[in-house]
């Protein structure tokens, strides 16, 4: 489930509210669209109830919340499990070990250095909240008996719980109750504060194409933005930049109704001797006659750009994938009235390629031992836009086989 979160618009000060997706803004009074980057992890704060100490500041717990899809490729097959977890960060004793249910509840405020706090130091590693989002997941297992395990779509977000500390007793500033006799908290981890970091604050940036200076398009949750003008897109690149995306669109079918961008991977497998499809096919042990032109065909992997339930995640990147040969490329003009926004970065398809591999061998013996080794060299990525036709509850891709319930899509923009 998104959280919703408000702030200030960067231009006129008047409040947006937003969902932790959401990276393009526009102010519905001024109209003004604005791009949200940050240094590291958004951090986001529980509106507090009760008035700071009136010589004092706020004192901030940190919790840290991971939701995304976890996979794991083990003798059992390949299984998954959707988390949405929010797990203290911090070693200060008393302090209940979730946010539970009020992250989703209320409406966070992003963090600014306005607000008169002292931070609690994170004592406790985000490998570790990882690890515990993997129990909580019941996907644990020996590392013996396990292949590869991949967190995809992965949304990593700091969230702040606001005390108050007075002299006897430290209050939850959000629910106004008392947390703990003062005594109970030890002191020297009371001190170990820190002031708020310019790093910590998001950056808002003006929604203008590098190249030739035009508005970019795109939905609020998108990860790709396109510029009308030059036809150039663009991604979220480091802090004060944006970085191109080459992309392509798939070649028309009759009565095309949406375009779904897929990430294309290309690159060599050395360690399974995979360099083009031909390989692959013959590999991965498919009940499929190479064709000759095949062998000419560099490797690729065609995964969703999109995120969605992890079952049809995994079907519709191995239809891609083993029906790759199939696509015809043509060079197009973004329409933003048929192209559905790109939610899932480029850096996370990459890192599902072995459980797409994994998902595309009918033998698994001959992959999954094979995929601690594997590492893609030489690799390129590339958008695609898919052309999807309307089947009432469906959209189908004729070409690559792929159905996906329009019911889905709905619910991976809130994942």
């Amino acid at each position: 489930m998104n959280i919703q979160i408000e702030q200030g618009c960067p231009q006129c000060g008047a409040t947006i509210v937003l969902t932790e997706n959401d990276r393009l803004i526009t102010c519905s009074y001024c109209g003004v669209k604005n791009y949200l980057q940050s240094k590291g992890v958004f951090r986001y704060l529980l509106p507090p109830k009760l008035p700071a100490p009136l010589e004092g500041n706020y004192l901030m717990v940190p919790y840290i919340r991971f939701k995304g899809t976890i996979f794991m490729v083990s003798h059992k097959g390949i299984t998954h499990k959707v988390v949405d977890t929010t797990q203290v960060a911090s070693a200060l004793p008393g302090l209940q070990p979730s946010l539970g249910l009020r992250p989703q509840a209320m409406k966070l405020q992003r963090l600014t250095a306005q607000l008169k706090a002292e931070y609690c130091v994170q004592s406790i590693a985000s490998q570790a909240i990882l690890a515990k989002a993997v129990q909580i997941s019941e996907l644990t297992t020996t590392s013996s008996s396990f292949f590869h395990r991949a967190y995809i779509g992965e949304n990593l977000s700091i969230i702040y719980l606001p005390l108050v500390p007075e002299q006897e007793k430290i209050f939850d500033a959000v629910t106004r109750n008392t947390l703990m006799p003062r005594t109970q908290m030890q002191e020297p981890l009371l001190r170990q504060t820190v002031t708020f970091k310019p790093s910590w604050q998001v950056q808002s940036r003006a929604s203008l194409c590098p190249h030739c200076g035009a508005g970019l398009e795109g939905e609020s949750d998108t990860l790709v933005l396109h510029c009308i003008n030059c036809r150039k897109a663009w991604t979220f690149g480091s802090l004060h930049t944006l970085k191109e995306v080459i992309w392509k669109v798939m070649a028309e079918v009759s009565s095309t109704a949406m375009y779904l961008p897929f990430w294309i991977i290309q690159g060599r497998i050395p360690s399974l001797g995979i360099t083009h499809l031909t390989d692959f096919f013959q590999r991965t042990n498919q009940p499929v006659l190479p064709r000759e032109h095949w062998r000419n065909l560099p490797m690729r992997f065609v995964i969703p750009g999109f995120k969605m339930r992890p079952k049809l995640f995994l079907q519709a990147g191995k239809q891609g994938t083993l029906n790759q040969w199939r696509i015809i490329e043509e060079k197009g003009r973004f329409d933003e009235r048929l192209f559905y926004p790109v939610t899932l970065p480029a850096s996370e398809a990459l890192q599902s390629v072995k459980v797409i591999l994994a998902a595309c061998a009918t033998s698994q013996k001959h992959i999954f031992p094979h995929l601690p080794q594997v590492a893609l060299c030489d690799h390129q990525i590339t958008l695609l836009y898919v052309p999807f036709q309307d089947r009432g509850h469906d959209w189908y891709q004729p070409e690559l086989g792929i159905p996906i319930g329009k019911n889905i899509l709905r619910f991976g923009r809130s994942m």
